[in-house]
């Protein structure tokens, strides 16, 4: 009996997924472990491994598809002796959709009066399922939206194609690759663009939000700007930025710290790092390393700083395990070091260095980005001086750090030059108040400032 293979789901908050490449095709052998495609989250990309054997009978999602529905099928594996017969009854692309999505591309909208149409602004609805043939313009209030793979997206940009005047193959007339492909090596001519009709409904004017004034109006009105659709990244990340600043009670406290001894502590550790097989120093500790090791080390000084606020009661956490904010493109993600106050200054920096990588690639596992009882975000490479950050939930404190910047100082009524790096401890003020933040902050400064302590 042929075997459905459905959209996994990756996370626990999972909903939908992009399914970004297939890795085996149609009537290959499949065994059970071999990664047969690769699924796209609204963090990173994960492979995804067969859990039976047999043969690839039928791809039912083509890869470039977007708001795949979890467990939805994706693609049909044939077991031992069966062949396409078995095939007759094979899901259309149409039920892996999203429910919400296949909801709005069946139902064609009604048209609407001129406050109803206000009203909608900025809301886009789905173009109604159709042949591969058909336009991948739909109907968006008194504009268009082009339904688009993110890969899809990126070569029409490259190669100064305009997505509104092509063909699209994929699922609800959605651009592909292989529609760029095609367009690219003129086997596919673009279509033509659609003609308004008499019976069509006149647009609604569109109201610029944050218009203020009549220049402002009038580049909206000349339609003088770009529209860049969010990807699951920024939506996932405006989601969590709402639920932070709403839920949570955001309390400050600033310090600033003298970080020339870590400066010379960081010189000396990374002089004696050993050279590796390529000929390199197998660790190179930066600063943000020791910064999260000295944050770990903090919570460990000051344990009712080490928590999470619930309905039900505190958490107190017995480790500390730091997230750290890293930009991706189109956001950021936080991937946490795990037990951050037990593990060696070479440790931190070398699993750093594959965490950021991995992030950027979009190649972290949920585990790997999920959890954690603090967070670091460190702007000071692009010269800010000082930030305050936005906790992330469920933690119940970040640290905002800023550069490192040779100031005068006065000691023994001597001006003397030392470099001084702003943190901003953001805490839940539920959990931590100001007295506990400033505890913790003096906690941090000490390890910052007398750094030999991170190595006892």
């Amino acid at each position: 009996m042929s075997i459905n293979i459905l959209m996994p789901a990756l996370s626990p908050t999972m909903e939908v997924g992009n399914l970004a490449k297939w890795l085996k095709k149609e009537g290959d052998p499949v065994r059970a472990g071999d990664v047969i495609a690769e699924i796209e989250t609204d963090k990173a990309t994960m492979e995804v491994e067969a859990v039976d054997e047999g043969t690839l009978g039928k791809i039912i999602v083509p890869e470039g598809s977007e708001d795949i529905a979890v467990n939805a099928p994706i693609a049909i594996l044939l077991e031992e002796g069966e062949d396409a017969s078995a095939l007759k009854d094979a899901p259309t692309p149409e039920a892996a959709a999203a429910p919400s999505a296949s909801k709005e591309a069946k139902e064609p909208s009604e048209p609407k009066g001129d406050a109803g149409a206000a009203d909608e602004a900025g809301k886009a609805k789905a173009a109604i399922p159709g042949p591969a043939t058909v336009s991948s313009r739909a109907l968006n209030g008194g504009g268009d939206r082009v339904f688009a793979s993110p890969l899809a997206r990126r070569m029409a940009k490259q190669g100064g194609i305009d997505l509104a005047q092509l063909k699209g193959s994929g699922p609800h007339g959605r651009i592909v690759k292989a529609d760029i492909d095609a367009v690219q090596s003129g086997k596919a001519p673009a279509a033509a663009p659609a003609k308004a009709t008499a019976a069509a409904p006149a647009a609604a004017p569109m109201v610029a939000p944050g218009a203020q004034d009549a220049q402002t109006m009038k580049l909206f009105e000349e339609g003088s700007y770009d529209i860049v659709p969010h990807d699951n990244v920024r939506k996932i990340i405006a989601k969590r930025l709402i639920e932070a600043k709403t839920t949570i009670p955001h309390f400050y406290l600033t310090v600033d710290t003298e970080i020339d001894a870590l400066l010379a502590l960081r010189a000396e550790v990374n002089a004696a790092a050993p050279i590796g097989e390529d000929d390199k120093p197998i660790w190179k500790v930066s600063v943000n390393d020791m910064v999260i090791k000295a944050l770990a080390m903090a919570l460990q000084r000051v344990p009712d700083a080490n928590v999470t606020w619930t309905e039900a009661g505190m958490l107190r956490h017995q480790r500390s395990d730091v997230g750290v904010a890293v930009s991706i493109p189109g956001g950021l993600i936080t991937p946490v070091v795990r037990h951050a106050e037990l593990k060696r200054l070479s440790e931190i920096s070398n699993e750093m260095k594959d965490l950021a990588g991995r992030a950027r690639s979009r190649k972290l596992a949920p585990q790997e980005y999920q959890g954690g009882t603090t967070a670091v975000s460190n702007l000071g490479m692009f010269g800010v001086k000082d930030f305050a950050a936005v906790i992330n939930p469920p933690h119940a404190t970040i640290l905002a750090v800023g550069a490192g910047i040779p100031t005068p100082v006065v000691r023994d009524k001597q001006v003397e030059i030392r470099t001084i790096m702003t943190v901003t401890l953001s805490t839940d003020h539920r959990a931590v108040d100001g007295a506990l933040g400033a505890k913790l902050l003096s906690a941090f400064k000490t390890l910052i400032e007398k750094p030999a302590a991170m190595l006892a």
